[in-house]
């Protein structure tokens, strides 16, 4: 290990049992490693200080006060040496990881579905009757019918972007509407950036592959959009290549729309709320937001054509895995599905500021991951009011992951 002072990537870290043993799981949401590092609690003392602040020297002198015990250098080189191995570690060894998948993402023609043989079948036949599924009553909506005409028209839904297995009948609740009552042949869909980017929004013109087929990019669309936007919205193109949130809408549209017309889409990655909370700050403070979302407003407009927008956004994330110190009781999850109603009362409204000022009340304490995607749907939409479909949990007491299918009608 040639740095001095080991320093942790951004990572997803939550307790698991493994083999009888309480141990800490580390996970990269940028997915520039598929590997999980297990940490026996005991050597937490030490990777918690792998912050780029403290070299070897210091972390060994942390722990000798903590706990009195010398912890060899070789050892702690060890377990950095470890993690650098497994892309755990801001290092140069990393940079040069991170450039070679970056640069082999952009240079291919399409966006892979990265997902495709876990979170959904990549046999065509399979993905049709796994995705059927999820219409079927009670727990969905019952199947697409023909029921829309004279009824009207929707411009905007919010879906989950949680697995199929565990929230597919949710997103039939949000798509059924979408395929009764939209008319579009062009989804702009908005997805959260889990890894996070260093810009606002990230476009990409590449289709998104599918078991069923490709899922087109309008370019003309997205590059007359990146020129109002005034602003780099390829800067953080790589950030497409894993993220699932616009995947599982690309496949899922692919699927609703099959044999009855031909659509396409504009990804749009969106990572911006959360960093606004963090500064203190207020939304629009960063002057390129309102910029994107007013060329968004203006692009649609200009473009003449029949445009939805989708919104990949889950809400809560509570419970040990996501940081919380105890397990999610059930009446913790009564409380969390009342907070996470009164909440959605400002999505139903169209009221975006309303939206964030319910999550900045209590410092985002429920982790609503949905909230750039959502935020920016509201704004683009303008106001419209939504009707709440379906709002669901899963409810795991280590890890509580909630969501929510909200349709917008045409006013």
């Amino acid at each position: 290990m040639t740095d001095l002072a080991p320093r942790l990537r951004p990572l997803e870290a939550f307790p698991v049992q493994h083999e009888g043993r309480e141990m800490i799981a580390l996970r990269d949401p940028a997915g520039y490693t598929d590997a999980i590092m297990l940490l026996p609690r005991v050597l937490l003392e030490i990777v918690s200080l792998f912050d780029g602040e403290h070299s070897i020297a210091d972390i060994q002198a942390a722990v000798m006060r903590r706990y009195a015990e010398l912890v060899p250098r070789e050892r702690i080189t060890e377990i950095a040496d470890a993690l650098d191995e497994q892309g755990f570690l801001d290092s140069s060894r990393f940079a040069e990881r991170r450039a070679a998948i970056d640069r082999a993402f952009l240079e291919a023609p399409t966006r892979p579905a990265a997902h495709g043989g876990g979170a959904y079948p990549l046999d065509p036949a399979e993905v049709r009757t796994f995705f059927d599924s999820f219409f079927a009553p009670p727990e969905g909506p019952g199947a697409v019918d023909g029921s829309g005409p004279g009824r009207p028209r929707v411009i905007g839904a919010i879906a989950p972007h949680i697995d199929f297995h565990r929230g597919g009948s949710a997103y039939a609740w949000a798509y059924r509407d979408v395929a009764e009552r939209s008319d579009a042949d062009l989804f702009v869909v908005l997805g959260t950036c889990h890894a996070g980017m260093a810009n606002p929004f990230a476009l990409t013109l590449k289709a998104y592959e599918s078991p069923l087929g490709q899922v087109p990019v309008d370019r003309e669309f997205a590059e007359a959009l990146a020129t109002r936007a005034r602003q780099d919205c390829f800067g953080s193109e790589a950030a497409h290549r894993k993220e699932h949130s616009i995947e599982f809408q690309a496949v899922f549209l692919r699927h609703l729309f099959a044999g009855r017309r031909e659509i396409s889409i504009v990804p749009v990655l969106a990572s911006f709320a959360h960093e606004a909370l963090a500064s203190g700050g207020r939304v629009d403070d960063d002057p390129r937001i309102p910029r994107f979302l007013e060329a968004l407003v203006e692009t649609i407009a200009a473009s003449g054509r029949r445009v939805t927008l989708i919104a990949g956004a889950d809400l809560a994330h509570v419970g040990p895995r996501f940081g919380d110190p105890e397990p999610v009781s059930p009446a913790d999850l009564a409380t969390l599905g009342d907070e996470d109603r009164a909440m959605l009362e400002a999505v139903e409204a169209g009221d975006a500021e309303a939206f964030f000022d319910g999550v900045a009340r209590d410092g985002d304490r429920r982790r609503i991951c949905g909230l750039s995607p959502i935020y920016a749907l509201l704004r683009a939409l303008g106001g419209a009011r939504g009707t709440l479909r379906r709002y669901g949990q899963w409810p795991d007491p280590q890890g509580v992951v909630t969501f929510a299918s909200v349709v917008f009608d045409a006013p």
